[in-house]
């Protein structure tokens, strides 16, 4: 297995796992996402992503093939909370890649990255029903911080 840091020849890749993502983890938990933006606006998200200086995106690769990628980033201090926090925004490992090391690579990667650049935290978020997502993240060394509730009105 190889990790890489995304170029911009990987755009249509990273949209592309995007969608599979928001198909597979939006669409089966939250009715108001809409599935249909990383086709639609993608290109343009990602693309400005893949450049920023406190953005990047690792793409993982097995036998020459994308198994997986993960988008992070170096979220602004602020006054009230003054630690330089990186935010794992999203990660997708294809199905068939799935329990073979892929996601804690890409998370090893991250996290790497997160500490050369001075961060003291890490961040995600997934959806509560998403159980076997929470499990990952925990056995990666994630804890809970917070919890967000709705009501449908």
């Amino acid at each position: 297995m190889t990790i890489r840091t995304a170029t911009r020849r990987d755009l249509d890749e990273v949209v592309e796992l995007s969608a599979e993502l928001f198909a597979e983890d939006a669409g089966q938990r939250d009715p108001y996402t809409d599935l249909g933006w990383p086709r639609r606006e993608g290109h343009e998200y990602f693309g400005g992503l893949l450049t920023g200086p406190t953005t990047r995106c690792w793409l993982a690769e097995v036998d020459g093939k994308v198994a997986g990628s993960l988008i992070g980033r170096i979220k602004r201090e602020t006054t009230v909370r003054p630690a330089r926090v990186a935010e794992l925004e999203s990660m997708y490992v294809r199905p068939e890649y799935r329990s073979a090391g892929v996601g804690a690579a890409l998370v090893a990667e991250f996290m790497a990255w997160a500490r050369g650049r001075g961060a003291k935290l890490a961040a995600v978020t997934a959806y509560a029903a998403n159980e076997r997502a929470l499990a990952f993240y925990a056995r990666n060394g994630f804890t809970p911080q917070s919890v967000q509730l709705e009501q449908e009105l």
